[in-house]
């Protein structure tokens, strides 16, 4: 869902007026043409790194999804969507820059009123998800890999929305397109519950055991203790949710102290900007809920009919991200390294 917090307010003005190539309007019924530039939110202007990443953004169709007649999911050029998703990016999906070309494709997604309207009907948000934003975003892989990858190893990332449909992509195209999986160094679905019944279903899938492994879903959500003792509603925590703890990389309840963060991003009101900087973020499994517990000094999402009480939704990134930046390299150098002992 969408990032409210701090850092991506004070960014995403900064975005909004560096925008210069307007997002051409796309009816409903149109399929988008990602072969057009303007379809995308970020293209590699160079192609510098030998793996990609296929990012997937959260939410950002939120406020004026519910005004009275809003439909239920953004058109292309839905200046919300184009805002958050850009700010999005800079504080999210720079995380995976430094070892990877990042390749983000704007899709059709929908809007936070529409899905927590099935949620609730339903239990979760894939029927929200599993028609025109879906169709977007395989419509987006077919066009990146048949023309942009050139058979480099990649990873797909998301958080929220972005990371439902991402567990939908590792589920069904995948599925259907086992020779591009087999490229996949790991999947990123931050920030939306990856369940046992889920794996269960998928045996094709597996769950990450450490930090190194590869092939492999990494995830996790992140919460205050509140929303854990109120066993609070939370749509993105599903029954049976698994997480892996993003500074000890382990599946078990260890407590793994704020000394371990490598650093958090976090706002600077001063420059408008986030900087790297130290909040506390310490992280522990709760397994019997299945997210990461934290005493990070933030503010929970100001949306508690949606996240609970004390979710960190918005964070999940931030909070962690110069450890998943060192992890996103660690996992392609083990894969890298699997690859040559393949040849031997």
């Amino acid at each position: 869902m969408k990032k409210l917090l701090t850092l991506t307010m004070l960014i995403s003005a900064v975005v909004f007026n560096l925008m210069i190539t307007p997002i051409a309007s796309a009816a409903a019924e149109e399929a988008v043409d990602y072969s057009q530039k303007a379809s995308w939110c970020k293209l590699p202007s160079i192609i510098s790194k030998d793996v990609d990443t296929f990012y997937i953004y959260s939410t950002a169709y939120v406020e004026t999804s519910f005004r009275e007649g809003a439909p239920d999911y953004a058109s292309l050029d839905t200046p919300e969507m184009v805002e958050g998703a850009q700010g999005e990016y800079i504080d999210h999906a720079t995380a995976y820059e430094d070892s990877t070309n990042v390749f983000v494709p704007y899709y059709r997604q929908a809007g936070m009123r529409y899905a927590g309207e099935v949620a609730t009907r339903t239990g979760n948000i894939e029927a929200a998800l599993m028609g025109m934003p879906y169709n977007d975003i395989t419509a987006a892989l077919d066009y990146y890999f048949e023309n942009y990858n050139e058979g480099r190893p990649f990873i797909i990332a998301g958080h929220s929305q972005g990371s439902s449909l991402t567990l939908l992509v590792l589920e069904k195209y995948f599925r259907e397109h086992p020779d591009y999986y087999r490229r996949m160094v790991a999947a990123y679905p931050i920030g939306y519950a990856v369940t046992k019944d889920y794996l269960a279903a998928n045996p094709h899938l597996k769950f990450a055991a450490g930090e190194s492994d590869t092939g492999v879903i990494v995830s996790w959500n992140t919460e205050g203790r509140q929303n854990v003792e109120e066993n609070a509603k939370n749509v993105v925590v599903l029954p049976g949710a698994i997480s892996i703890n993003p500074l000890n990389w382990k599946l078990d309840e260890t407590y793994a102290p704020s000394s371990m963060n490598l650093g958090s991003l976090v706002a600077d009101e001063k420059i408008g900007m986030g900087k790297i900087g130290d909040i506390g973020a310490d992280a522990q499994i709760n397994l019997a809920r299945g997210v990461i517990v934290t005493n990070a000094k933030a503010d929970p999402v100001p949306m508690p009919d949606f996240f609970g009480p004390a979710s960190f939704h918005d964070n999940d990134y931030t909070f962690y991200y110069n450890n998943i930046r060192d992890n996103v390299a660690k996992r392609i150098a083990a894969y890298k390294t699997k690859l040559i002992q393949e040849k031997l």
